[in-house]
């Protein structure tokens, strides 16, 4: 298959990648940055260097592929962050349109079942519905859990303060997931016939962030490491003190809300979503130990 994908090689469009490649696929690898060329070219996919903004950059890219798979990229340096995402998701439906693709894989995200409250998840939903009116096309909508490797974001605040936190409890559960697993079901889906829509829910383990924190904590050397819960408001001004716009951080502790009031889980939970991915929380805590050391 002649299969197209967005989000060069990030941490999940590199392992993408490598899955279609020694599937056979003829691959073209989407990215912003002119110094990701000779890599994605080495690994013996097609370089597609440009913006997912530019409409006629992805008109012509799409242009022959049998199947797309796309990621809608945050607008986090900018304002109006919701609005800029979703109108880069109607760029990728106007392209897809006009390339009359018909099979899309979409990177979407727990909790975006829900039209508000989620924070930057919201952006997602709306680009879900749109996609939804796409003729002709079938659309996975891949809703992956919390991703593991945010946790990388935390290194700081250990350093710094010794623990790990946020606005919600220790004992929050929610699906977590590899981005290695959430490329594996990409490679899966795109390959998939069908009509209209579909959603799968992706996770590799379901534990409470407690539970990651005590993970993490044995594998970096620090049994003791706490998770801390945070006010809403000491959220709010922590992100601020570290950069973040007030926009993106009102938009985080939005989604940190969602999670505490069980929100953003409540649909995985009714859906009945199998735990899939073979890589727990153990055996990324050593991954995290390796990046923290």
């Amino acid at each position: 298959m002649k299969i197209t994908i967005t989000g060069s090689l990030g941490n999940i469009g590199k392992h993408l990648s490598q899955i279609l490649i020694k599937e056979g696929h003829d691959l073209t690898v989407i990215s912003s940055n002119k110094e990701r060329k000779a890599e994605i070219e080495k690994i013996g996919a097609k370089a597609a260097i440009g913006s997912v903004k530019d409409l006629a950059f992805l008109k012509s890219v799409f242009a022959g592929a049998d199947a797309v798979f796309v990621m809608t990229p945050p607008n986090y340096g900018e304002q109006n962050i919701i609005q800029k995402t979703i109108e880069v998701g109607e760029t990728f439906k106007q392209a897809i349109e006009s390339a009359g693709i018909k099979r899309v894989v979409m990177l979407s995200s727990l909790g975006a079942d829900l039209a508000a409250g989620t924070g930057p998840i919201v952006a997602l939903h709306q680009i879900e519905q749109n996609y939804k009116t796409l003729n002709n096309t079938f659309v996975t909508f891949l809703r992956p859990g919390y991703f593991y490797s945010n946790y990388y974001r935390d290194i700081p605040m250990i350093k710094n303060a010794g623990f790990m936190g946020s606005n919600y409890p220790a004992e929050t559960r929610i699906p977590q997931v590899h981005p290695e697993h959430i490329a594996a079901v990409a490679a899966e889906e795109l390959i998939k016939t069908g009509s209209e829509y579909s959603i799968r829910y992706i996770a590799s383990d379901y534990i409470s962030v407690g539970e990651a924190t005590q993970a993490i904590g044995q594998a970096i050397g620090k049994p003791d490491l706490k998770w801390v819960e945070f006010s809403d408001e000491e959220s709010l001004s922590g992100m601020k003190q570290a950069g973040f716009s007030n926009e993106l951080a009102a938009l985080y502790v939005e989604m940190g809300s969602s999670m505490r009031n069980n929100l953003l889980q409540a649909d995985f939970d009714k859906s009945g979503a199998p735990i899939t991915g073979t890589v727990k929380i153990n055996d990324f805590a050593k991954e995290f130990a390796t990046h923290f050391n």
